[in-house]
């Protein structure tokens, strides 16, 4: 994995190599449509006038810290579309000129306060348009200070409700918020047989996962979910084994942990040690990251997770094609697995193509108000984001994941299906045995 020092913030420049590590559709109905043929607009791939001018697209990623496992994968997303526009569509075309797409990216480092200085940076240089980083912790003070200076973010990593309920503006998230996103998990709950009667929530006490876990307990109890538990844990866990005690005392049918790659990774790996099951593991992120499943080998069979993206998903795109001619083209030119934060980053530079090609302009006020009402298919699916700002929750919301013969798949909506669930998941010694 390559990392900058957080002393001197990594930027990437035009034409420097990327830094890496190793029908409108809708979640809820995207694999029942395979086949069906949507009308896009033609991007014209033939001669063109050489670009000679710059759109430059400031931020910040974790590259480095607890928060990079993800964030290189937005990281990397961001620059695969950058390549992909330079390369091979020799830019955009945007009232007569053709521009070359510039993303320059520092290392935040995990670190709030760094990305805060670093994005101030950016403004102070003059850049026009914003990506976001990797956690609602870093997004919602660098969101403040991009809106106070009436600048456009789009950012895939800040899905706190905090976000959008300040009255923002120029703020665009690929997600819903976090209270809206575990709808479809919810519901899958209900459908489950044998029906689980004990349901334990446990939340990372962090702005993003508490806000996600509280908006699928209030939706689960107003369904009628059996929710008896509810643990509070630390934003950045060390020791887990106060939650592992309360399951094996409680032993709940179900745990929804609401928490980050490296804190699910702890949470797994301390169940795994004290042989603790639970019928129905579902960790919201974590599972779905290969390096994830890679360190937890033949134990994380049978985990849930939520789920926005597959390659797989008939999505069709008007620059890249289709979502899986973008996943073929990111494995030609990155080595690191491909994942859905890396599609979702990917299509925030496509948002910003349809914005700025609807506004025939590139003032920053034109383009945030064409990015406001933005309603069009892409490789990521069909982007339209509410009045605040965050993702449509039915048409930018998550499905079910479970990790079935080592992939990540998608098990509900039964629409949405790539193959079907098991539950309840087979015990941590039979995963052992074999």
């Amino acid at each position: 994995m390559m990392t900058e020092s957080a002393a001197a913030p990594r930027l990437h420049r035009k034409g420097e190599k990327p830094m890496e590590g190793n029908v409108k559709l809708d979640r809820r109905t995207v694999l029942k449509s395979m086949g069906a043929a949507v009308a896009l607009p033609a991007i014209g791939r033939g001669a063109q006038a050489q670009a000679t001018e710059t759109i430059v697209i400031g931020g910040s990623v974790p590259l480095s810290g607890r928060a990079a496992e993800t964030g290189l994968n937005v990281n990397n997303g961001y620059l695969a579309a950058q390549k992909f526009f330079n390369e091979q569509l020799n830019g955009v075309e945007i009232d007569g000129k053709r521009y070359k797409i510039d993303v320059r990216l520092f290392d935040d480092a995990s670190d709030p306060a760094r990305a805060s200085t670093l994005i101030q940076r950016h403004l102070d240089d003059g850049v026009q348009f914003f990506l976001g980083s990797f956690g609602s912790n870093i997004v919602l003070p660098t969101a403040a200070i991009v809106e106070r200076a009436g600048k456009p973010m789009m950012q895939t990593g800040g899905a706190s409700d905090q976000i959008y309920t300040q009255g923002y503006k120029n703020i665009f998230c690929m997600f819903p918020r976090a209270s809206r996103q575990l709808y479809n998990t919810v519901e899958y709950f209900k459908v489950l047989q044998p029906a689980p009667k004990s349901i334990m929530f446990a939340m990372a006490n962090d702005a993003f996962s508490k806000t996600l876990a509280e908006g699928a307990i209030a939706f689960g109890k107003e369904k009628g979910l059996p929710i008896n538990d509810i643990v509070t844990l630390p934003e950045n866990i060390t020791d887990a084994s106060s939650l592992v005690n309360q399951i094996r005392s409680k032993k709940p049918d179900v745990l929804l942990a609401t928490t980050h790659d490296q804190n699910s990774l702890l949470i797994a790996r301390q169940l795994i040690s004290s042989n603790v099951d639970v019928p129905l593991l579902y960790l919201s992120l974590g599972p779905q990251l290969k390096s994830f499943r890679d360190a937890l080998g033949g134990y994380s069979e049978g985990l849930y997770f939520q789920q926005f993206w597959d390659e797989r998903s008939p999505y069709k795109d008007a620059f890249f094609g289709s979502a899986q001619k973008f996943a073929d083209y990111y494995r030609q030119h990155f080595k690191r697995d491909i994942a859905y934060h890396t599609a979702s980053g990917a299509a925030c530079i496509v948002a910003y193509v349809h914005a700025m090609k609807a506004a025939n302009s590139l003032d920053p006020a034109k383009v945030r108000d064409k990015l406001a009402t933005l309603d069009v298919e892409s490789l990521y699916g069909r982007i339209k984001f509410t009045p605040e700002g965050d993702g449509d929750p039915v048409h930018l919301g998550s499905t079910v994941g479970q990790v079935l013969k080592g992939t990540a798949e998608v098990v509900f909506p039964e629409a949405s299906r790539t193959a079907a669930p098991v539950f309840p998941a087979p015990k941590w010694a039979e995963k052992r045995r074999g």
